[in-house]
């Protein structure tokens, strides 16, 4: 019963063990599906279950009849033509990125879009490429079709490797979707969890560090070769510095005033957005401007500036990927697969968090793999979306996949029609665009603050992964940094904290006893809190804190006492203890006999209970003992493992877990565990963990329930009335706490408590 009185509540009911509380509160029986249960219900047949099946498979049918078309086609329309121009434009630049031609970006800007439309459930991210994806595949590019290290450099050679280096990416692009695909089929959408935001921000600043990096040859336009190996970086550096006297100064110059006011400008529309209709199309204003000064200064005859050339009007073929290059890339496919479904459903969550309304990861990864399947098929390269480029979609007023399709018409309006139009545009403009965009995932070296002072675990996991991905490469220090990340989560939990709990205010809660000064512990009960799972790697820990809690270990004070009957047994029969009624009196001078001898008796013989049904007198441990013989003391008689936070406990643990508590039951110490998680108690059943010394009755529902009960009990043994009435069953059973105790008058027990 529940009463409140003002701000307070005021309790009334039994002191409930588990067992006791089971019996008064008939428990339902819950049928749990069995794996087979689950297999059939998934292979299952029905009409509406087919119906379901379409419309998660095709979520198109689902949005697009209810599109209202006349509150949200203009806002769509104007978002598609602002994402398109900005999509072109990255699409030329990220190819850069992938060492391809830069028209080969176009195809990745479009395709996907076109599948995704079908497929996906996010109505506000924009497919196509993104800069972290594209330098992971221009790395497995650089590293299978190399730069002509011999020196011939002609046109003809040039397209030969170009070929060879966008069939490398259509081939790992097409195997990344192919693992997308596979990992949506079999429901393994889950494993986005192991990519924490840590990680992924420390990933994604390395990969700005790489971007940033690589087209530094673009913007001194200086002959660089790729690195794609370990330390890469720092060779790619080196080859730069080395060339420094041969940049291309006209290429520097304009790269930099680009850089200026593409950051200039972007900030401006940051600052002053909720003022803006719209974001100002920098990146367009200056690929036009600068297409033009390229075109009518005849820039690359004057200064040997290099432009992005020839854009093939149309699409070409569809190809099957190369078996031969498929078997030297499987690695790096499903980390582009990854890495990029991470990505792209992480800026998903945000954007159907903010408009209320679901996504679904497994789709999400049929979605983009079919959308890379296609690309690949037609020469482009991985996708998934540019956080900038869904910026554009979203804050223009984009209301769904419409503005998508939007995009990739003007993208086929490009590849079809105009694309003639940025032959003359310089690769240093496209580079600085590329780098423009890079704002955002740079500025994420400001979280490493905020990190360290909120969690220094996950600020260590970013720095690391930072690190490894910068040194070691993109696809190994993604590896490396999901090994970290694995193994910081096992040290945490190998390492859980575990206190020491009191009573505080003097009422049912009960915190860790260092951190408040109103507390109170009762004399003799120790109360222990263990805030992690308990398996194989960590039940050593919690074994030494718990020694370490309560001052003493139990199997050195079984062993001392057992010690000590022998040696009493011994003088017992030498006539050199008597028994009197003040206890043992010893009546000779007794000679010490050595620790050595008495090891080499059987070591398990000391570790079992203590028998005293043989001798004339029961040994009171906590009195004085005959001279030569000495214990350890031990001043606490109850001990209460709060397991409210153990989510599970794995059989390796409670095997030791048994081990530990029956050395303190052997000691005459009781063991109380306490808010043991649902279905607890019926594991522990199920592998014999009870036996005649460790019983289910040690279970209670709360600390205070056994806290309660200890009291009641103590008080009974030591108060013969108390016994005399519990015994008849009194209705007026009462326990009186004393003036230090949780409450300073009487606590009424109810008749029907049980223990």
């Amino acid at each position: 019963m529940v009463e409140p009185v003002g701000n307070h509540y005021v309790v009334a009911r039994p002191v409930y063990s588990e067992n006791s509380f089971n019996e008064e509160h008939e428990k339902l029986h819950r049928y749990h599906k069995t794996f087979w249960d689950h297999l059939k219900l998934y292979f299952s047949c029905s009409s509406q279950r087919v119906k379901k099946i379409a419309l998660r498979s095709f979520p198109v049918v689902s949005w697009l009849p209810a599109y209202r078309f006349r509150e949200w086609i203009l806002s769509d329309i104007v978002s598609g033509i602002n994402t398109g121009l900005v999509a072109v434009l990255q699409g030329l630049a990220f190819a850069l990125l992938v060492n391809v031609p830069p028209g080969y970006g176009l195809y990745a800007a479009f395709f996907p879009v076109l599948v995704y439309f079908i497929f996906g459930t996010s109505r506000h991210i924009s497919v196509g490429p993104f800069p972290v994806l594209s330098l992971m595949v221009g790395g497995v590019v650089v590293r299978l079709v190399p730069d002509d290290s011999a020196g011939n450099s002609t046109s003809t050679n040039m397209s030969a490797i170009d070929q060879e280096r966008v069939m490398v990416a259509a081939t790992v692009t097409f195997l990344s979707g192919v693992f997308q695909l596979l990992l949506g089929l079999l429901q393994f959408g889950f494993i986005v969890i192991y990519l924490s935001q840590p990680l992924i921000s420390g990933f994604t600043t390395a990969a700005a560090v790489h971007v940033l990096v690589s087209q530094l040859k673009f913007m001194f336009q200086l002959p660089v070769p790729g690195f794609n190996k370990p330390f890469g970086i720092i060779y790619t550096l080196e080859s730069i510095f080395s060339q420094i006297k041969d940049t291309n100064i006209a290429d520097l110059v304009t790269s930099l005033i680009i850089l200026f006011v593409v950051f200039v400008v972007k900030e401006m529309n940051d600052r002053y957005k909720e003022k803006l209709p719209a974001p100002i199309p920098i990146e367009l204003l200056m690929t036009v401007l600068a297409a033009l000064i390229s075109y009518f200064c005849k820039l690359e005859e004057k200064f040997n500036v290099a432009v992005v050339g020839k854009l093939e009007e149309g699409f070409q073929a569809p190809v099957l990927p190369d078996v031969g290059i498929l078997q030297k890339c499987i690695g790096d496919g499903i980390s582009i697969a990854i890495v990029g479904f991470a990505v792209a459903f992480s800026v998903a969550k945000v954007y159907s968090i903010k408009h209320d309304y679901p996504i679904d990861a497994n789709q999400e990864l049929i979605a983009f793999g079919l959308g890379n399947i296609l690309g690949g098929s037609f020469k482009g390269f991985a996708s998934s979306t540019a956080l900038s480029r869904s910026g554009v979609q979203e804050s223009t007023g984009g209301k769904t996949q419409i503005a998508g399709i939007i995009s990739a018409v003007i993208v086929l309006i490009v590849i079809l029609a105009i694309g003639f139009l940025l032959e003359p545009l310089q690769k240093s403009v496209l580079a600085s665009l590329a780098l423009g965009n890079l704002k955002g995932m740079l500025m994420q070296f400001k979280e490493i603050g905020v990190l360290w002072r909120r969690d220094k675990y996950d600020c260590v996991v970013w720095v690391v992964t930072f690190l490894a991905a910068v040194f070691l490469g993109l696809d190994i220090g993604l590896a490396a940094a999901v090994a970290f990340q694995l193994l910081v989560v096992v040290i945490r939990s190998q390492i859980p904290s575990c206190t020491v709990l009191a009573n505080v205010g003097r009422s049912n809660i009960y915190r860790n006893r260092k951190d408040y000064t109103d507390i109170y512990e009762p004399e003799g009960v120790k109360i222990f809190k263990c805030s992690s799972p308990i398996f194989f790697a960590n039940i050593e820990f919690f074994r030494e804190k718990l020694i370490t809690a309560v001052g003493f270990n139990p199997l050195r004070v079984l062993r001392k006492r057992n010690k000590a009957l022998r040696k009493i047994r011994k003088m017992l029969k030498n006539g050199e203890l008597q028994v009197t009624p003040k206890g043992l009196i010893c009546m000779a001078k007794h000679t010490h006999e050595s620790d050595e001898e008495l090891d080499n008796n059987s070591i398990e013989e000391l570790d079992q209970p203590t028998n005293m049904t043989d001798l004339p007198i029961q040994i009171n441990w906590s009195t004085d003992l005959p001279p030569g013989i000495t214990v350890p003391m031990v001043d606490i008689h109850s001990i209460i493992l709060d397991f409210s936070a153990v989510s599970f406990l794995d059989f390796s643990a409670m095997r030791v877990l048994q081990k530990t508590l029956k050395e303190f039951i052997r000691i005459d110490i009781d063991i109380y565990i306490a808010g043991a998680p649902e279905g607890f108690l019926e594991k522990l059943e199920r592998c014999a963990f009870f036996d005649e010394e460790i019983k289910p009755s040690m279970f209670f529902l709360t600390i205070h329930d056994a806290v309660l009960h200890i009291l009641l009990k103590k008080d009974i043994a030591s108060s013969p009335k108390s016994k005399l009435a519990e015994d008849k069953g009194s209705s007026n059973d009462y326990i009186v706490i004393p003036s230090n105790g949780l409450r300073s008058r009487e606590v009424t027990i109810p008749s029907e408590t049980k223990f």
